[in-house]
This record gives C-alpha cells, structure tokens and sequence, in this order.
C-alpha cells in the first residue's frame, strides 16, 4: 500500500475537480477509501449509493460525504451516468471516477486529475496490471485476469492502441469528454468502462494511462464468471460498433500543453 497522501494535492485552484464514488454495500471500505484521498480533493467527493442494503449511506453521510442514494440499484453504467449529469449541471472542470471498495489506490487521484488538468490528455486511467505478478499478488482472481488480459488484447488489436488494460474503474476525465458524449446511450452494467473509453479513443481524444496499485480484498467487488461472460459479449459487441477505419485522429493538447 502506498503511504499516506500529501496535505495539499496538485489540483490548480483554478479548476473544479469533482470526485465521484461509487458505492454498494461498502460499509467496511468506505471510510477507508475517503481517508485514502489526497486533502485537497476530500471536499469534492459526491458518493453514489446504488442502493445499498447495508449501512453505507449512514457511514457516508458520518463522513460528511455529500450522497446521492438511488431508490432502486441502476447499475455500474446507470450509477456513473447520474453522477455524470451531476457533474455537468454543477460545473466541473474534471471529473474522477474511484469505486468506494478500497480496490483502486486513491492516493493517486490527484496526480491522474494533474494531467489533464494541464491539458496534456483528455483521459488517464488507472493500470491495475502492470506485471502479472503484481496483479495477482494483490489478489486479482485469475479468473479475471485472465479475461481482462484477452479483451484488452482484443481491443488493443482492433483500435490500434497499446493500454496495458482496457477495463480500469478509476479514470479521470475532461469535461469536454464528458460533455461531448452520448454517454447516456452506453450500457448500464460494467460494460459501460468499454463502452466510453472505446468512444473517447474513437473520437480521438488523448488518452492515458498510469500504474495503480489494485487490492483484492473479502470485501472488494468482483463481476462473477457468468457476468464476466456476459461482459465478455457487451464488450465485443461495442467493438464492432467502432471500427478502426472510422476512429478519428487524435485530437491536439488542450490549454496550448506540450507533448514533447
């Protein structure tokens, strides 16, 4: 694990950073994953309940977290795109996506916002998968290492690109990104990771990745193997919507920021 995060992050004051937290069930990472923040993003979290049946709503609102509980469970896909529309309506500058199940280092949050909010990339993604040994060693099923491994060769094959994986849960994104897609169109399950980073490389925006620590915990969220079936399908699907003689070129840095 990394140790704790700085008093002051790198997010320019100039920028509106929000940070949403997706959240079922997560009682018992809760707390840790908001403590886990860098200080200078803790005041913009917007927690996304999606519907828990255990005490994570009472937890979040214990830590002062501003909560938006759904009345019925939406999904992976529906959770993010309410939480989107949020974002857009209250005047973001960038928005993180980091799940509340501690699986994703949130310490890192402030250093992926950094590069695009010096206009370098439009999108940074967190890795979880830079070696096999260290995924596996923080508890990644082989199961879905495996499945992850296939599909982002897949993907790396048929849109000419070279992530290290396709289908992180922690990404940080423009708001020009956001705003510029039909985000509302994708898929309401997991399958909504593939649908909107295959749209953002299809359109051209900048897209990059960091390393990221990834833990699999008792109380982390895993998709099962029928649903990782199920996901495999969705996935594939979306893919074929995009073919690689259709994707745009990539887009100019933002804000005049320099890629040599």
């Amino acid at each position: 694990m990394l140790g704790r995060s700085r008093a002051v992050g790198y997010v320019p004051s100039r920028m509106k950073p929000v940070v949403v937290m997706l959240a079922y069930n997560v009682e018992r990472t809760l707390a840790r994953t908001f403590e886990a923040l860098p200080a200078s993003l803790k005041p913009h979290v917007i927690v996304g309940d999606n519907c828990s049946t255990d005490r994570t709503n009472e937890v979040a609102r214990e830590l002062g977290l501003r909560v938006v509980r759904h009345e019925r469970n939406l999904g992976y896909g529906g959770n993010l795109k309410r939480l989107f529309k949020l974002f857009l309506e209250e005047g973001g500058d960038i928005v993180i996506e980091i799940h509340g199940d501690y699986q994703y280092e949130p310490s890192l949050a402030d250093l992926m916002i950094e590069y695009v909010a010096r206009g370098h990339y439009d999108v940074i993604q967190g890795n979880r998968i830079r070696t096999r040994a260290e995924a596996l060693a923080g508890g990644m099923p082989v199961y879905r290492y495996l499945g992850n491994r296939v599909l982002t060769l897949f993907e790396n094959l048929w849109f000419g690109t070279t992530f290290g994986e396709w289908h992180s849960g922690m990404r940080a994104y423009a708001r020009e990104v956001i705003a510029g897609l039909p985000f509302e169109t994708y898929n309401d399950t997991h399958a909504f990771a593939s649908d909107i980073l295959m749209d953002c490389v299809s359109r051209g925006y900048r897209v990059a990745e960091v390393p990221c620590p990834v833990r699999y915990e008792r109380d982390s969220s895993s998709v099962n193997v029928p649903n990782l079936f199920r996901y495999t399908f969705a996935t594939v699907r979306a893919a074929l919507r995009h073919p690689p003689w259709r994707r745009a070129p990539p887009r100019p840095p933002r804000n005049g920021a320099s890629m040599g």
